[in-house]
């Protein structure tokens, strides 16, 4: 297979994958956000939270859908485009994504339908516990993607058997070292992109003038999220890294652009620079003397492997994910600034007045998402040339397609995803730009979009739990 098959190979896996990431995150925030909202609308009576769940639950269910279906893809890929990966490795990553079917999945699809169209079947504990298994659903699909993923990147509990990777301990391969990390990571990296994205949609609300109670309890709530998250993020992030530099050195050697040691001299923290990988070093360089052994050892004085202690073949691209890093990290601190700008104006009592903020959150609407994906592309394009690490190599894990099989295939898949997954967002979009309604839980089914006059009052007040919970309210 020529260099160029393979990496037109490799860019369609990541180019399909990109888009099917950002609709999981998604769903793994609003899941358990629709959960807090229920609960809250369950505690207090207060039907502002059934207002917000009603109108976030019709953006759960596209995101679940158009979920579902770009992960079908990737199961496909790994037969068509993945052969060599699938013939090696297939017993261990085959039962994981089982399990993920069998437990996760069946769990979301088994409580979704109670989930979204219940309201007026069954009691509100049993909706609210069918919301709170979609949650769980989440999180536990979550789990077993990452700890497929994650065994990868820190391979362990296997033997090579006639070259093939035979499972040895269960235990080990799914507890592998980097596991933990990278699942609260990303678990963590969810919350975030949805909080950003339900602050946005308010502040976009707020900025054309619609102030309603719903609308500030959308922008007050997922606030409160990031500032709670945005810094629990850079110290799981730094405990990864420290993982990851255990593990991975000649990836953590490629994120910071660090070509050689310098006698004993501590490690700079290099800030900005344009690494050639041809030449071995960087073009130009921004440093900071003595912090990289700082955030990486935690010392003063000690050293990181640097890029020429590993041979050339072995290294990953150090120009990509040297800034894809530094996309990821430059927006975490934007989320810190904006989280701890949103506490000045609370106490200031200007946080939905002050436009300035309103703008700049509605710019951060996409920032979760975009991370994401540029601390995905820096994970694994920071282990290649490896699919599992230290055991199969990329070129050895991918179909022998010639160029212009591998070329069809990804301008095909180019062409349909823009048209059905932007006519998709494009949807989302004008959902959000709609926003949720005063009294929104009294109009008709949970998920219809722009019900009408008659849909409005087509259920009778005694069998909807908005209703029961104004007209008592009223008795009152």
């Amino acid at each position: 297979m020529s260099d160029l098959a393979l990496t037109l190979a490799r860019i369609q896996f990541g180019f399909t994958i990109s888009f099917h990431i950002v609709f999981p995150a998604i769903t793994i925030g609003l899941a358990s956000y629709l959960a807090v909202l229920e609960a809250r609308w369950l505690q207090t009576k207060n039907t502002v939270y059934l207002d917000l769940y009603h109108f976030w639950v019709k953006l759960f269910s596209l995101f679940f859908g158009m979920g579902v279906v770009s992960g079908l893809v990737m199961a496909y890929q790994f037969g068509t485009n993945w052969a060599g990966f699938s013939n090696v490795a297939g017993s261990v990553t085959g039962p994981l994504l089982a399990y993920e079917v069998m437990t996760a999945f069946f769990l979301e699809a088994g409580f979704l339908g109670v989930m979204l169209f219940g309201w007026n079947k069954v009691g509100p504990s049993l909706h609210f516990t069918a919301t709170v298994m979609v949650a769980i659903g989440t999180l536990i699909s979550a789990t077993w993607i990452l700890a497929s993923n994650s065994w990868m990147h820190t391979p362990q509990g296997f033997s090579l058997v006639d070259g093939k990777i035979i499972p040895v301990d269960w235990f080990k391969i799914i507890f592998n070292p980097s596991f933990p990390y990278r699942l609260v990571h990303m678990v963590i990296g969810a919350y975030l992109a949805t909080a950003l994205f339900v602050v946005a949609s308010a502040a976009w609300q707020l900025l054309r003038g619609k102030d309603n109670a719903g609308v500030r309890k959308m922008l007050s709530m997922g606030l409160w999220l990031i500032l709670l998250l945005a810094p629990l993020q850079v110290m799981v992030g730094d405990m990864h890294g420290l993982n990851t530099l255990k593990y991975q050195p000649a990836k953590i050697a490629a994120i910071e652009a660090h070509w050689e040691n310098k006698g004993e001299e501590a490690t700079p923290l290099v800030l900005l620079a344009w690494p050639d990988i041809a030449q071995e070093k960087n073009l130009f360089s921004l440093e900071i003397p003595v912090l990289g052994s700082l955030i990486l050892r935690h010392s003063l004085t000690a050293q990181i492997p640097a890029l020429k202690e590993f041979a050339p073949q072995d290294r990953p691209n150090a120009t990509i994910i040297f800034w894809t890093f530094r996309i990821m990290v430059g927006l975490g601190m934007l989320m810190i600034l904006l989280a701890v700008a949103s506490t000045w104006l609370r106490y200031k009592k200007q946080l939905y007045q002050h436009k300035p903020f309103l703008r700049f959150a509605t710019l951060m609407g996409p920032a979760g998402v975009i991370a994401i994906l540029a601390g995905w592309f820096t994970t694994e394009v920071g282990r290649q040339p490896w699919v599992v690490y230290g055991v199969l190599r990329t070129v050895d894990a991918v179909t022998p397609h010639t160029t212009g099989e591998v070329a069809l295939t990804l301008g095909l898949f180019v062409v349909i995803y823009l048209a059905v997954f932007g006519m998709g967002m494009v949807y989302v979009l004008r959902l959000v730009n709609i926003g949720p309604k005063s009294g929104e839980a009294l109009h008709g089914d949970a998920i219809s979009i722009a019900p009408t006059e008659g849909q409005a009052f087509a259920l009778a007040p005694e069998f909807h739990p908005a209703a029961k919970s104004t007209s008592n309210k009223e008795d009152h």
